[in-house]
This record gives C-alpha cells, sequence and structure tokens, in this order.
C-alpha cells in the first residue's frame, strides 16, 4: 500500500484547504519549524496489554463501504485505533472495513482494530456476533473485542469471563472489555475487581471529569491495569449558539486559535489515564481538524478551563450525565431511561435514525405505550442536571412510529 508522507508542511496545507481551523494553522506553524519529516499522532499505552494505540480513534459509526477514504486518510495521519460494532449503520461499518483490507492487506497489521457485540450476554450469542464480525471484517483476529453498552458490572458474569479466556487461546480476540454509556463510575469500579477486563470504551468529557466518583473508578481501572477509551467527548454534542453561554465559549477559543471541539478534546488528552479518544469522524475535515488537535503541542490555560466548566453549568440541562441508576431507581426501574437517551443520542448528534430505532426496538414489548403514558416526575425529580424527562421519552416514542 501507497502512504504518502505527511509533512508539517503538507498537513498544515491540508488543513488551510479543508477551511478549518485557520487560527491553529496558523498557530502551530508558527510554533513549529517547517520539515518534511512524518508527522503523525502520538501514541499511548493501552493498560497493561504491552500496545501502544494512536492518542485518536476513528469511530465508525457512518457508512464506510462508500468512504474509503477516510480510511486511507486515518492511516496518513497515524490513526490507526479503528472502532466499530456489529450494528453500526446496518452492519455497513464493518464491511467498509472488510473492504478496505481486502484491497489492502497490508494494513491490517497497521490498526489496532476493535469491534463490538450487542444483544445477549452469553457465550451463544458472543461467538455468532464474533463470526459475523470476522466475515465482514475480513480478518480472522480481532484486537479488542467488546460487550456493547454494559450497564452494570453484574452483566460481566463467569459465563462472560469463560467465553473471553477461551476466544483468546484461540486467538480470535487479543484483548477483551465492554463499552458503557450509563453508570459509568460504577460500572467502571465493578471492573476493576474482576482482573480480567482488558479494556473498557467509556462516555468521558470535560462535563463529567471532575466528578469524585469518576475519578475513583478511573484510578481503578488505572490500578487495575485496563486501558481506557474516552467516547462521546463532546459532552452533548456541538454548541448550538442558541445563547449568550454559547457564544460566550465559541468566542473564547476562536481568541485562543482554536475550535470549541477542539478545546473538548484536549481537556480529556489532559488526563493520562485516558489512551485514546474515539471520535466520529465522517468526512475528512473533521477527521483533519481533530489530528490538528492532537498534534498541538499547546495545553490548555486555567481560564481555557474555567471557560469550559462555567459552560458545562451553564448548559447543563442539555446533557445526560449517564447517572441512569438515579432516575431508573426512582421510578421503579419500569423505563430504561439509559438505553432511551443513547437512542435519543444516536439520532441528534449522529443523524442515525436506522440505529437509534434499533437501540429502542431492544426495549420490552409495549415500551412505546409507557413512555408516552409513564408519570416520569420522580426521574425529573432526582435528575441533578434538572433534564425534562417526560418530554425526551415522549420524543424517543416517536421514533417507534
Amino acid at each position: 500500500m501507497n502512504t504518502p508522507s505527511l509533512s508539517r508542511r503538507n498537513f498544515m496545507k491540508s488543513l488551510g484547504l479543508a477551511g478549518v481551523g485557520s487560527a491553529l494553522a496558523s498557530q502551530a506553524a508558527a510554533q513549529t519549524p517547517a520539515s518534511d519529516a512524518p508527522q503523525t499522532v502520538p501514541l499511548r499505552p493501552f493498560g497493561k496489554t504491552g500496545e501502544k494505540v494512536s492518542i485518536l480513534a476513528l469511530g465508525g459509526i457512518f457508512d464506510i463501504t462508500s468512504n474509503q477514504l477516510m480510511l486511507q486518510r486515518a492511516l496518513d495521519f497515524g490513526v490507526t485505533y479503528w472502532d466499530t460494532a456489529n450494528s453500526y449503520n446496518n452492519g455497513n461499518s464493518e464491511r467498509g472495513i472488510g473492504m478496505y483490507f481486502e484491497k489492502n492487506p497490508d494494513a491490517r497489521k497497521k490498526v489496532f482494530l476493535v469491534t463490538k457485540a450487542g444483544g445477549g450476554r452469553n457465550a451463544n450469542n458472543l461467538n455468532a456476533r464474533l463470526e459475523e464480525s470476522f466475515r465482514r471484517l475480513k480478518t480472522d483476529y480481532i484486537d479488542l473485542f467488546l460487550l456493547h453498552g454494559v450497564g452494570s458490572g453484574n452483566e460481566l458474569t463467569d459465563e462472560v469471563k469463560a467465553w473471553a479466556e477461551k476466544a483468546k487461546a484461540d486467538k480470535k480476540i487479543r484483548f477483551f472489555g465492554f463499552s458503557t454509556h450509563s453508570n459509568m463510575a460504577q460500572t467502571l469500579s465493578a471492573a476493576a475487581k474482576l482482573g480480567w477486563i482488558d479494556g473498557i470504551m467509556l462516555r468521558y468529557d470535560y462535563r463529567n471529569m471532575r466528578a469524585d466518583d469518576m475519578r475513583a473508578a478511573m484510578d481503578a481501572c488505572e490500578k487495575a491495569g485496563i486501558g481506557l477509551t474516552a467516547m462521546k467527548t463532546q459532552g452533548g454534542g456541538p454548541i448550538k449558539l442558541e445563547n449568550e453561554a454559547d457564544v460566550k465559549l465559541a468566542g473564547h477559543f476562536m481568541n485562543r486559535g482554536f475550535s470549541e471541539h477542539q478545546a473538548k478534546l484536549k481537556a480529556v488528552w489532559e488526563n493520562p489515564q485516558i489512551a485514546s479518544i474515539c471520535s466520529q469522524m465522517t468526512n475528512v475535515t473533521v477527521l483533519t481538524a481533530n489530528v490538528a488537535a492532537a498534534l498541538d503541542k499547546a495545553k490548555l490555560s486555567a481560564a481555557d478551563r474555567a471557560a469550559l466548566w462555567e459552560y458545562a453549568e451553564a448548559t447543563c440541562t442539555r446533557y445526560c450525565g449517564g447517572c441512569t441508576q438515579l432516575c431508573e431507581e426512582a421510578m421503579g426501574r419500569v423505563v430504561a431511561v439509559g438505553d432511551v437517551m443513547r437512542s435519543l443520542m444516536y439520532e441528534r448528534e449522529y443523524g442515525d435514525s436506522r440505529l437509534a430505532r434499533e437501540t429502542l426496538s431492544q426495549l420490552p414489548p409495549g415500551a412505546r405505550d409507557l413512555l408516552l403514558r409513564f408519570d416520569f416526575t420522580a426521574a425529573e425529580a432526582a435528575c441533578p442536571n434538572r433534564l425534562p424527562v417526560a418530554r425526551l421519552m415522549r420524543e424517543a416514542a416517536m421514533l417507534l412510529g
């Protein structure tokens, strides 16, 4: 496979042509002498696995079959951690990566490949999902195989452990773990005690990184040697310029020479416990901007952090913190609010209506009527961010048709 050299000069040229972050490009060019040396994103150790992974990972919730260029450009930039899942884009995410590997067989050795299995937490389902991934991805091993959407340590059973150990022994997977969108602190703390989890992908952003329980859980995982990947790092999506808080944050970082999106990535990277950020990058423009942030050595200042924290407080009612044990317990666990909120995230932030509906379809029969008729007053009272839970549940019900 021919990989064009990516010099600092060429990188900044491509950044300018993409129309992204011209102020950042000027700042970085001034700080770094022009050089023809290849520039790729840095690597970090992934827990106790012995692997080093790119600090920026390519999120796979897009139609990769129709956008093979993204994979090539990711490799050019050194973004060699690729994340996908059985469910993404109706399987076209895995199929698209498989198409690329089939045409570029040498690329497989360069990629730290991650996929995820939804559905039952049992050996039969995991076997079926893994074999399906092999067929689509055109590979005979997965670097990191994750259970998708774990919300409690109770899901990490002895059966799952036995399956993971056998899959490793058979060299079908190298490492095993899970992704989590809700109850992150409790789930991470439980996993850290098990001794057989290699990696975790978790919702982690400038909003929740200061929470005491999250810090304690991250420390426990670090001590246990678990590699941590942050996802959903934009903390509820891009700013919307709807009010004074939005305008203030955008203006602050524009004056600093980078965007608020890049600042949010930088805030997460400043935690050395995070091995990589998995970012949804559906086009080369976004990829290039994120790579620029990864290459830029400028640190966030105290004023930058204060701007992010102030914005987080001012806009908390837009953000579900994933602490779904609070609202679900308040309602007697009648509704899986965490799963419903995740479906809304897919719909609103990623524009993936199909994945949103698929997530909702896994709710028990009669879920639509329940979402429309249930009294969510107790859930709203329990929510620390004062989310309008009832209205959000009604919106999700509309996705079910």
